[in-house]
């Protein structure tokens, strides 16, 4: 699981699950990228971490690109940033539908284009998508762009893993369902939160440090054989 001299960018890395994300990969060595809109966490993160902060609006495309014109070059890419949106098809608005689709699936494709080809110059890479169980539910609690923008973050994975596989880089996704983090903790009601503790086999929300030690597993060179998967996290609420 050593990742000494590795460089790990993060995006979504003031939140919950990225900070977990941030903290674990430090652990194993490597050196942090961090990369979230909000500028007050991301300086906790990085006094924790040593992790270099960047703050930007991954909705923002022209700010996104003036990050990725300065990127130094990175061998794991985490794509974990995502808004979470619980409107149903007939009350999704176009507008909202396509800021949560800029945050959840064009910002991992545009960091994706920049960073796989210095990857592939260097023989080695991870790419690791946070999706979600929402993509193969259809959502529960979830909306309608939440759902579809993380169905295409795992049509990304798959992609760029077909794409990547001989080139000494992998590309998996983790499809992690009610992770105890703010989009469960504030964004659902306490009703909605015991119906579904009442519903996940195991009893329980999955904690952050969980989903973290299977992306650091993912980026270690124990996983170079697994590419193209979907790594389910979802307490048993569905088994394929």
């Amino acid at each position: 699981m050593n990742l000494d001299g590795k460089t790990a960018l993060v995006t979504g890395a003031a939140g919950a699950l990225g900070a977990a994300i941030c903290e674990r990969l430090a652990a194993d060595g490597a050196n942090i990228i961090a990369l979230d809109i909000d500028q007050t966490h991301l300086e906790k993160l990085a006094e924790t971490t040593g992790a270099t902060p960047i703050c930007t609006d991954l909705g923002d495309p022209r700010s996104l690109e003036t990050v990725i014109g300065e990127l130094a070059p990175v061998d794991i890419l985490v794509n974990n940033a995502g808004v979470l949106s619980n409107d149903k098809l007939e009350k999704q608005s176009l507008t909202d539908w396509h800021r949560i689709h800029r945050i959840n699936l064009d910002a991992a494709f545009l960091l994706s284009q920049n960073a796989l080809p210095k990857m592939v110059s260097r023989g080695w890479g991870r790419v690791i998508n946070m999706s979600s169980w929402a993509s193969k539910c259809g959502g529960l609690t979830a909306g309608t762009a939440y759902t579809t923008s993380k169905a295409a973050l795992t049509g990304l994975t798959f992609s760029v893993a077909r794409e990547y596989a001989g080139k000494g880089v992998t590309a998996n996704a983790i499809a992690p369902a009610y992770v105890m983090s703010p989009m469960v903790s504030e964004q659902l009601c306490e009703d909605q939160r015991q119906h579904l503790l009442s519903e996940i086999p195991v009893g329980r929300f999955c904690s952050p440090e969980e989903v973290a030690h299977t992306v650091a597993f993912l980026a270690s060179p124990l996983a170079g054989f697994i590419t193209g998967e979907v790594i389910d996290m979802n307490g048993g609420l569905q088994f394929d």
